[in-house]
């Protein structure tokens, strides 16, 4: 039988069965040894909430981020809301947030009766900028959430600055951002969710460092700030029944801390692996008109959470269809600006109805699968799917 042949004349890679845009199971082989016996260890000792396995694990990525406090806690969402509590913020005061992205940024912002002021993005590196934030500023603005969105930082360095001018406090969303590194004008390098006063990161399983249920983090390097963030998310105490503020109950587990415990000394080769994934994706995805592949900043590493190109001239849905007939999954992260979710539509919160550049890559945005576990003949396969739509 001949083999099948692109419009090129090139010759097509059989099917590949089985792609997946996260492959936890994969993963989960690799290290069954080591994470059936750490959870059966936590199962045996009784020490479900707060146990051995959970300071541990507080302590190792104090060490790993470079950070002085970790609080750990239930999940991504729940660091965000804790973190913007512990600021002391009032009903009303304003918190910039960049309008593309997961809505838990913004959310948490509308929950604690805050006003989400959302403002655009850099239409290649997805994140906020210093000169999106700065029009958006106020004499209420009291915070900024810069989202560090697909694995690679913002940069930092200006907002930093902002910040400082204006005196407000700097909240990271590094739930796809952990194990990125930023590097400042003067040489310094920090990770991700170490540069502002708190950074807030996601444990869901399919991030980077991904538990087997829900989990998150807060860090800070501010000792006062890391007692107000453990107060808040244990009920308001300090000590037991004694409530020096309203908080709420979040915890990780330990059985997710156990997990974590495993997988944490592996993120850099999982981050590793992802960026040879995307190295493959970028040689191989070259030259196609209507296609940008992601750029990726030179005062930032990626660590590739999603790899994710925008497709112009509306042939964004012909393009997952055609991938999806080939059996490759793809998701779009976001279709939808927060400033046109119906939880934010017409709210006094929201300020703005249009942003030209968010509102490009709402209709733009595509996303390839993107893992530690991918293999070269994966790739290829995925990669002569795409270039096979742009060349019929």
């Amino acid at each position: 039988m001949a083999t099948p042949t692109a419009p090129d004349g090139r010759a097509q890679l059989p099917p590949v069965a089985n792609i997946q845009m996260v492959d936890l199971k994969a993963q989960y082989e690799a290290m069954q040894q080591e994470v059936d016996g750490a959870i059966m260890e936590v199962v045996r000792s009784g020490a479900f909430i707060n146990g051995p396995a959970v300071k541990n694990f507080q302590a190792a990525l104090e060490r790993f981020l470079g950070t002085d406090h970790v609080v750990p806690c239930a999940n991504g969402t729940d660091a965000l809301q804790i973190a913007l509590m512990a600021l002391g913020l009032s009903p009303g005061d304003e918190v910039i947030v960049p309008a593309f992205t997961y809505v838990a940024s913004a959310e948490v912002i509308a929950l604690l009766r805050l006003s989400p002021v959302m403002v655009d993005v850099d239409p290649r590196t997805f994140n906020v900028r210093a000169e999106d934030i700065e029009g958006a500023i106020t004499d209420k603005t009291r915070a900024i959430i810069p989202v560090h969105l697909y694995g690679q930082s913002c940069d930092m360095e200006p907002i930093i600055a902002l910040a400082q001018k204006h005196h407000l406090y700097i909240v990271e969303d590094n739930a796809q951002g952990i194990g990125a590194e930023y590097t400042f004008s003067d040489g310094r390098v920090q990770r991700t969710g170490t540069l502002g006063d708190i950074g807030c990161t996601s444990f869901y399983p399919s991030k980077n460092l991904g538990a087997y249920g829900d989990g998150g983090a807060i860090n800070t390097d501010s000792l006062e700030l890391s007692k107000k963030l453990r107060k808040v998310a244990n009920h308001g105490q300090g000590r037991r029944y004694y409530h020096d503020l309203v908080g709420c109950n979040s915890r990780l587990d330990s059985i997710q801390a156990a997990v974590l415990n495993c997988k944490l000394p592996r993120l850099a080769g999982y981050n590793e692996r992802r960026n040879r994934a995307a190295d493959f994706y970028d040689a191989h995805l070259q030259g196609l008109t209507g296609l940008l592949t992601p750029q990726r900043q030179e005062n930032s590493t990626h660590v590739f959470h999603q790899y994710t190109l925008r497709i112009d001239g509306g042939r964004r849905e012909a393009l997952q269809e055609h991938l999806k007939e080939a059996g490759i999954p793809s998701m779009i992260y976001y279709p939808v600006a927060l400033y046109d979710q119906e939880a934010f539509r017409g709210t006094a919160a929201n300020k703005i109805d249009f942003l030209p550049n968010t509102d490009l890559l709402t209709k733009e945005v595509i996303s390839l699968p993107m893992h530690s576990e991918l293999d070269e003949h994966t790739l290829a396969y995925i990669t002569d799917s795409v270039r096979t739509f742009f060349d019929r």
